[in-house]
């Protein structure tokens, strides 16, 4: 594992790293607070709605419907104006008593199918990026790749998470605006490798994968890795009170929403994974080992105020 003495001496120099048998030469950087300020961009002081982002999340079923929840308020929280959550009927209802501040809209089966997709792709409301994933259930593989494809078709910049992180996508995001989100586990099933164990390793692998399919990857871990194939960030931010179950959903949003306000997939992933690991941090300082992902929501204004501007 490369010390952090040892990355900020690598910053100003072009590191090289050997993915298979094609040597790569890419910029490594760890993500900071000063850099994560850089990249949010500031609101116009007469901006009016819709104009800071707006974000679609797919995603639920009859067993997961926390998960688009956590997803579509990270979205919130992150400053964007509106969230509209698409999820099976049957759980609308205990999703629209959780908050008033998400548009819920129900579609008809309890898994993503073919009628699903093309009803979403025919009700969406004008927007800027879609998260797709947090506690979907999948009918047929044909019906995640129509949704992507008719979604990257309407100009909406994407995340996929959870479920939705299948090897069959690839073809259909392929240099489109996306963000795959993948665990270890997830990394291996859409990608055929195992990421690895070292931060060497996970970096030349992430690396190797987001330019081979030519998407941003966010590969989570202790430390996360973030890469488009051009560019390598790294993120140290978070601790091991945030293995509780939906982290990574809460992520997902923060990134959907940084998207959303026009900021290039790779900076939106970095920035967020950054961002995720600074709540998580003030959480756990707080409320030590037992922390929920709504705790991590609740940190990211406190979080992000930081990175406030409002310009004329």
């Amino acid at each position: 594992m490369l010390s952090g003495s040892l990355i900020l001496l690598l910053r100003p120099l072009m590191t090289l790293i050997c993915v298979s048998t094609a040597p790569l030469f890419v910029p490594l950087e760890e993500v900071s607070g000063e850099w994560v300020r850089s990249v949010i961009p500031p609101r116009r002081a007469g901006s009016r709605k819709g104009e800071n982002g707006v974000v679609v999340v797919i995603g639920g079923s009859g067993t997961y419907h926390g998960a688009p929840f956590l997803t579509a308020m990270a979205a919130m929280r992150s400053g964007v104006d509106l969230a509209y959550l698409y999820a099976p009927e049957r759980i609308v209802a205990p999703l629209r008593a959780l908050s008033p501040s998400l548009i819920v809209m129900p579609y008809t089966d309890l898994k993503l199918t073919r009628r699903v997709a093309a009803h979403i792709l025919s009700s969406l409301p004008r927007a800027n990026s879609a998260a797709v994933g947090p506690g979907l259930a999948l009918a047929k593989e044909e019906a995640l790749l129509e949704l992507l494809s008719g979604l990257l078709e309407r100009g909406l910049g994407l995340v996929v998470d959870a479920s939705a992180l299948q090897p069959q996508i690839l073809g259909r995001v392929r240099g489109g605006r996306v963000v795959l989100t993948p665990h270890t586990g997830e990394f291996q099933r859409v990608f055929g490798i195992h990421p690895g164990e070292g931060l060497e390793e996970r970096v030349a692998n992430a690396q190797r994968a987001a330019l081979d399919h030519q998407v941003t990857i966010l590969l989570k871990g202790p430390i996360d890795v973030i890469t488009d194939g051009q560019q390598v960030f790294i993120n140290r931010t978070g601790n091991c009170a945030m293995t509780v179950g939906g982290t990574g959903d809460v992520l997902t949003g923060l990134v959907a929403g940084i998207m959303a306000k026009g900021v290039a997939p790779a900076e939106a992933a970095a920035a967020a994974a950054y961002i995720n690991g600074v709540c998580g941090d003030a959480a756990m300082r707080e409320l030590g080992l037992h922390i929920l992902p709504t705790d991590i929501i609740e940190m990211i204004p406190r979080v992000m105020k930081n990175f406030d501007r409002i310009v004329s």
